[in-house]
């Protein structure tokens, strides 16, 4: 699969709905209801007006210090118009080409201008209209009909002066969701509820459109401590008498962890909830972070994608500890507190950690830096170098075993993880702790023996949260009976990341086996977790509500909702609501939410792959074989869609064209063995033993004691009279396999043969 579309997979909502494959469960547990105060827990989704916003000016009048630090931050310059003085690039018919486009930027008496590839595939100029951002990059913003607005793919550069492309490895073409002009850089569902003040999205699917407000542009103090109005209306009334209320958010009197979660809305990989965020409740209540999960994350938790800050300091021990994000970041300025290491010893000891028998390093050095080793990063759009802050200590024996990164090679880069590791045991010896990476990165690459790490550490409260739910979502990698019923535990779980993790992965099982597991979730405390519910338990009729539940459901069925409302300007929304549907039975209604995912994203493969199947189970064969060749004419090296597109030519009898597919899926993944199985059984249709019988032998050299692929040899040789060969295979299915009475049953009945 081309890495281009492995990024479009990764920045869409995965909702996998397999049809093929129905996953049962022998749990007979009896659910325990767990009832909450149904009076306390939901949230509201009032709007503030935004007029109870009154501005920095206002601000300023009592906290002008603060204020002053703020103008001129990453907050303040969030977003603003396109002016002479608010654009950092050079306009001046000046031209930049990436990937064969080239981008021309002028100035006329009306404003500012660029002439580039537009959604049609052809030049056009636009007008820009704001500007986001100041430093490493600027980005300008440009405005498209009904309402869109979308943010250039070519920025500029306010360090080293000049244009450049955000995502210089991967050609995009016009049609695709990640071109600059469609959704991957929209700026009214991917930006703006973080640059701006009291945003409301406002989005119609019926015609595509937006009518994005909002109440100040930047990220105003408010955006923070929330609306003033009341704020000032107290202050001026009462005066000097005045003292301040709990009404404001972000003050000294909020406590770390609360504190970091308030940063979190804007700082985090997420999914939203809400319909817009209004202050109420809590960040759980809104969003839903993104838990570390393949391709997003490496095995050992570090930064891969572009996955922000919280994920990361969830994980550390700073966080575990209480240090918050003004302990290190000045709350309005943004700066650092402290230059260098003095930063970090705040609260390290100086004799212990800033010495050459710490950090191995010349003083002074960039060796001795605490970040440099602690703090490794990564480079995100092209030129803003992050760094992740789960401030780890570099363990190079986890980079040889799961090819994480590290720092020690980062900066020493002619050398390898093992001499890394080997100076790593020479100056501290081996780890003589448990961090929660040693258990999470062996079920998160699906080792055999992962599953009990994962289940340990998803058990034991000493670890993060974060990292616990990832280890129940690394779960899947294991599903069977044991698994599941060792799952449900953590729908009771104290943590909300946890719970909610839980129900994802157990959703996404086709059964109703657990629903009356959920039922207690519709009066969760926080809304995420009680809509994930709602989505798990939609294959349940509302007449099958338990009285005592059916007041919550009803409150709860308005949130998944808004849910899907607010989500459904990407496909990943729309797709969920089709999987809302496949669980209800609803076949047309799910096929019509699929095609209308794709109608945003028309390269998303895995929706259509979904749909293809979807049409296959509706008896729309020629839909879902149009859907088959459109996949492998846009991703021609992804050997699954060649099996799915095969299995369909088998049912309709065109066996020889579906043995060329089933080649091809071979070709391209040597190494599913269930491929050779479904290929041998296409020959055997065709009477063609000699090859159903090599195609066996291949997938025998891969795997030699798979029982499926040994057991169509024994039948083909059964097949063909060479009943001593048949024997001898069934003999030793029976020896690897003693409790398959399948196998079994055919041994008998050979050795009955003379």
């Amino acid at each position: 699969m081309s890495s281009k579309l492995v990024l479009i997979k990764l920045l869409i909502s995965k909702w996998l709905f397999i049809c093929f494959v129905v996953l049962v469960s022998c749990n007979n547990k009896k659910a325990k209801y767990i009832e909450v105060d149904k009076d306390s827990i939901f949230v509201s989704s009032h709007l503030i007006p935004d007029d109870h916003f009154l501005g920095d000016k206002a601000c300023a009048e009592c906290h002008k210090e603060e204020v002053e630090l703020w103008s001129g931050s990453h907050h303040d310059k969030a977003m603003q118009i396109a002016t002479e003085e608010t654009i950092l690039a050079d306009f001046n018919n000046t031209t930049y080409t990436s990937q064969g486009v080239t981008s021309y930027f002028f100035k006329t008496e009306s404003g500012y201008f660029v002439n580039t590839e537009g959604p049609d595939g052809k030049n056009h100029d636009y007008k820009i209209e704001y500007t986001f951002g100041i430093t490493p990059l600027q980005q300008y913003i440009v405005k498209f009909p009904n309402g869109h607005y979308q943010c250039l793919r070519t920025a500029w550069d306010t360090e080293k002066h000049k244009w450049f492309d955000l995502y210089p490895d991967f050609k995009v073409i016009h049609s695709e969701w990640l071109h600059w002009s469609r959704g991957g850089l929209n700026w009214n569902n991917m930006c703006a509820d973080c640059h701006s003040t009291n945003v409301r999205k406002n989005y119609k699917q019926a015609d595509h459109s937006y009518d994005t407000k909002y109440a100040i542009i930047n990220v105003n103090c408010e955006a923070c401590h929330g609306p003033g109005k009341t704020h000032v209306e107290q202050a001026k009334k009462l005066g000097e008498n005045y003292v301040a209320t709990k009404g404001m958010w972000m003050t000294s009197d909020t406590a770390p962890k609360e504190l970091v979660d308030q940063c979190a809305r804007c700082h985090m990989r997420r999914e939203q909830y809400s319909g817009h965020f209004n202050f109420e409740g809590t960040m759980m209540d809104h969003y839903f972070p993104q838990v570390l999960t393949n391709n997003l994350y490496h095995p050992d938790g570090q930064i891969l994608d572009e996955v922000y800050v919280y994920g990361s300091f969830l994980q550390s021990k700073m966080y575990q500890n209480n240090v918050t994000c003004t302990n290190c970041h000045d709350p309005h300025s943004l700066k650092l507190r402290f230059e260098g290491n003095t930063l970090c010893l705040q609260c390290h000891e100086q004799p212990k950690y800033d010495v050459a028998t710490h950090h191995f390093h010349e003083a002074g050095s960039e060796g001795a830096q605490c970040i440099n080793c602690h703090m490794d990063g990564k480079i995100y759009m092209g030129n803003d170098y992050r760094r992740d802050h789960s401030f780890r200590i570099p363990r190079p024996d986890q980079s040889i075993k799961y090819g994480t990164p590290n720092a020690c090679i980062r900066c020493h880069t002619d050398k390898s993880n093992e001499w890394a590791w080997e100076h790593f045991k020479t100056n501290y010896g081996e780890p003589d702790y448990t961090h929660f990476s040693d258990l999470l990165a062996p079920g998160f690459t699906g080792e055999s023996s992962g599953f009990h790490g994962l289940l340990t550490m998803a058990k034991d409260t000493v670890y993060p949260d974060i990292a616990r739910a990832s280890a129940v979502r690394s779960m899947t990698n294991y599903l069977n009976e044991e698994v599941i019923d060792n799952m449900l535990q953590f729908l009771n779980d104290e943590s909300p990341i946890v719970r909610g993790t839980t129900i994802d992965v157990l959703s996404e099982i086709p059964s109703q086996d657990y629903i009356n597991y959920f039922l207690p979730l519709l009066k969760d405390s926080k809304r995420t977790v009680r809509v994930k519910a709602f989505f798990a338990m939609a294959s349940l009729d509302e007449l099958q509500i338990p009285e005592d539940y059916k007041e919550a459901y009803q409150k709860v069925k308005k949130e998944f909702e808004v849910h899907l409302g607010v989500t459904s300007d990407f496909a990943g929304g729309r797709a969920k609501r089709g999987g809302f549907y496949l669980k209800k039975g609803d076949v047309l209604n799910a096929i019509k939410s699929f095609e209308s995912a794709l109608e945003i994203d028309n390269q998303n493969n895995i929706i259509r792959t979904n749909l293809a199947n979807l049409y296959y189970r509706n008896g729309q064969l020629n839909e879902a074989e149009e859907a088959f060749k459109t996949i492998i004419g846009q991703e021609p090296e992804y050997g699954q869609t060649y099996y799915s597109y095969a299995l369909l030519l088998g049912e309709q009898n065109r066996t020889k064209e579906a043995i060329t597919q089933m080649q091809l899926a071979i070709k391209y993944m040597p190494e599913n063995i269930r491929f050779y199985y479904n290929l041998s059984l296409l020959h055997d249709k065709l009477n063609n033993f000699k090859e159903a019988e090599n195609v066996l032998a291949n997938g025998l050299k891969l795997a030699p004691q798979n029982g499926d692929l040994l057991y169509v040899l024994a039948y083909l040789y059964q097949k063909q009279g060479q009943l001593e060969k048949a024997k001898n295979i069934t003999q030793q299915l029976v020896e690897l396999y003693p409790n398959n009475q399948k196998y079994r049953s055919m041994y008998n009945q050979l050795r009955q043969v003379p």
